[in-house]
């Protein structure tokens, strides 16, 4: 079995002075390529800081974390950027498109952050239109996120995500803000990225969206308290 990701005893720890609060207390999961995992639980539960350090946004204070068999919790700052960069690409609940932006604009921004810093190509060009026109957006080119609708942005967003290849998709409740059509659409599009090789790590609290998904963690007190495989949801 392959992995896409794997984290070990993986423990984050806040020292706010007066206490130190242990958000995780030592987390492992396997997360094999192709995998398609929703990760739930109540707030405090450890959930956000665990697709944070998954994330490379953050490093934890023990533990190890590789993505694609790199050890991220060792290496530089700057090689953790190209990583989280080129590796990794994060979908969230607010969508965080630039508003000044045009749908272009904001799925190529990744691209500006490569190693080296290469200027936008045309085969880049190129890319971002595909993709743009993967999600359903051909048409909106140029058009600004005020213009779009909710599930719109979100579309944006999963094809910013998309724009480096990366191997692994970080979804932080990613229907959180959107109707219940709005959030069918947006989980087929996602179910249908997994279908095609892509490895997806979601967070969520909904038990709709949550079923979509190959299988199920559940985080509790800074630990994983359960785990569950859907019927029908075998790992490929």
């Amino acid at each position: 079995m392959e992995l896409a990701a794997q984290v070990t005893d993986l423990q984050k720890h806040y020292d706010l002075g007066s206490v130190v609060v242990k958000a995780l207390r030592g987390v492992s999961i396997d997360f094999p390529k192709g995998d398609f995992v929703a990760i739930m639980g109540s707030s405090g539960s450890g959930k956000s800081t665990l697709l944070n350090l998954l994330g490379a946004l953050d490093r934890p204070t023990f533990g190890e974390y590789t993505i694609g068999g790199i050890p991220v919790s060792t290496i530089s700052d700057d090689d953790l950027s190209a990583i989280r960069n080129e590796m990794i690409g994060f979908i969230f609940q607010s969508y965080n498109l630039i508003p000044q932006y045009t749908v272009v604009e904001n799925i190529e921004v990744p691209l500006h952050y490569r190693k080296g810093y290469p200027p936008i190509s045309a085969a880049d060009k190129q890319h971002i239109e595909h993709l743009a026109e993967m999600v359903g957006l051909g048409d909106r080119l140029d058009h600004r996120p005020y213009q779009l609708s909710g599930g719109q942005q979100q579309r944006v967003a999963i094809a910013r995500a998309l724009v480096n290849d990366p191997q692994i998709i970080l979804a932080d409740e990613p229907t959180g803000n959107l109707d219940s059509t709005t959030e069918a659409e947006i989980m087929e599009m996602l179910c249908r990225l997994n279908a095609e090789g892509r490895t997806i790590i979601m967070v969520t609290h909904e038990n709709s969206v949550a079923s979509l998904a190959k299988r199920q963690i559940f985080m509790k007190d800074g630990v994983v308290a359960g785990e569950g495989l859907f019927p029908g949801k075998a790992h490929a």
